[in-house]
């Protein structure tokens, strides 16, 4: 599957325009292409009680279990200066459980695989269930 990582990023600053972040003014827009061809997005939105806000990861997963679109192929990231941003760790595993096997995340340092960026990781099957 061919990946325009330029409409990607595009599409991560447009879903940021409409981040709520009031608390940190530090909004965040995220992308990813998905095994059906689809493109979802998501944006952070903060809560007054800081540990309840939903990063632009999250809100992304949502939209895409949501869609019913498939699994991640393609992700991408960004800051309110539209510059790429690397997932926490928390993050990076919530990735991890919705996507294809070679998912490819725009980091700082280039394009990685999730398993570059998250090697050994956990997940359902771990679990034997």
């Amino acid at each position: 599957m061919e990946i325009d990582w330029d409409a990607l990023r595009e599409h991560a600053r447009e879903a940021m325009q409409k981040a709520y972040a009031p608390y940190s003014k530090f909004p965040v827009g995220a992308a990813a292409l998905t095994t059906s061809g689809q493109i979802v997005t998501g944006c952070n939105v903060e809560n007054a009680s800081y540990g309840l806000g939903l990063c632009a990861e999250c809100s992304l997963v949502s939209a895409l279990t949501m869609q019913q679109a498939g699994k991640l192929v393609a992700f991408t990231c960004c800051d309110k200066n539209g510059n790429v941003l690397m997932p926490c760790g928390r993050c990076r595993q919530l990735l991890f459980e919705h996507s294809a096997p070679e998912l490819v995340l725009d980091t700082i340092s280039g394009l990685k695989t999730i398993a570059e960026v998250l090697p050994d990781a956990f997940g359902p099957n771990d679990l034997n269930i």
